[in-house]
């Protein structure tokens, strides 16, 4: 295994929304649901305080039926961390940049779709179905918006990238046919998920990572199963840029700033 610690490498912790609570459901499974927070723009402007850079949402609702559901609730997020202290200056007037930058997912199919989440203040918009159904609209976002703030995601189960929300039976498309046409369309950002260890605190799938990783320039953000800092510890060893961490947060298993903190005294080391 060849080691590519990357310059930069960000945790990303995981807000993953239904009916306007804060939830994680085991393998993608919907009928498989825990419930964590009733508020999740207090848990947002928690993990803000902790340290956090990025924040990840998911807007389940609106990746199971294909359209956004969580708008208000995600705006309210916005809202909450722009109420913090900001952590970067604002380059376009007096109003002050969150805290944390927010990077939203989950049933943006449409460019109209996706117009409206950046315009709520969204840094970033993780496209999935409709990137891999047809990479032409990732290429057209791009245009529109530039590549930082379009990253797609690749959700995989037995080697095949689905979206349609994970549900039984998604068509997709290998990872590895996925990753060309998209990279090829100006894709620089993938946050790619292992489902069958989504949310079971089992550890990474570091061979499909490092797989990916492998297989473009473009920057990997690891997700599924990351319980430990050993874990965050190995998919930035195999040339991940980031973390998509959930579970683990939720349950006590990790503490965020702790995490933060270990992490960079590895990287000074």
């Amino acid at each position: 295994m060849i080691e590519q610690v990357p310059s930069t490498f960000a945790i990303y912790p995981a807000i993953d929304l239904r009916r306007g609570r804060v939830v994680r459901l085991r393998q993608g499974d919907f009928e498989r649901e825990d419930v964590f927070s009733t508020d999740p723009s207090g848990v947002a402007a928690g993990f803000a305080r902790a340290g956090a850079s990025w924040i990840h949402v998911v807007d389940l609702d609106g990746a199971l039926h294909g359209e956004r559901r969580q708008a208000s609730t995600i705006a309210a997020i916005i809202e909450s961390l722009r109420g913090l202290e900001p952590t970067r200056a604002s380059a376009t007037g007096p109003s002050p940049e969150p805290s944390a930058r927010l990077q939203v997912a989950g049933g943006i199919r449409t460019h109209d779709a996706l117009d409206a989440v950046l315009a709520l203040g969204a840094d970033r918009v993780v496209i999935g179905t409709a990137a891999l159904a047809d990479p032409e609209f990732a290429r057209a976002a791009i245009g529109r918006h530039g590549p930082a703030r379009i990253a797609v995601a690749l959700d995989v189960r037995d080697g095949i990238a689905v979206g349609q929300g994970w549900v039984a039976g998604a068509r997709g498309v290998s990872i590895d046919e996925a990753i060309d046409r998209l990279s090829g369309a100006g894709v620089t950002t993938f946050a790619v998920t292992a489902i069958d260890r989504d949310g079971l605190l089992g550890g990474p799938d570091l061979d499909l990572l490092e797989r990916a990783a492998a297989s473009t320039g473009a920057a990997i953000i690891a997700s599924g199963g990351i319980a430990s800092i050993d874990d965050l510890t190995a998919v930035r060893r195999i040339g991940c840029r980031g973390a998509i961490v959930g579970r683990a947060l939720y349950d006590g298993t990790l503490d965020l700033a702790t995490v933060l903190a270990a992490l960079e005294r590895e990287a000074e080391a």
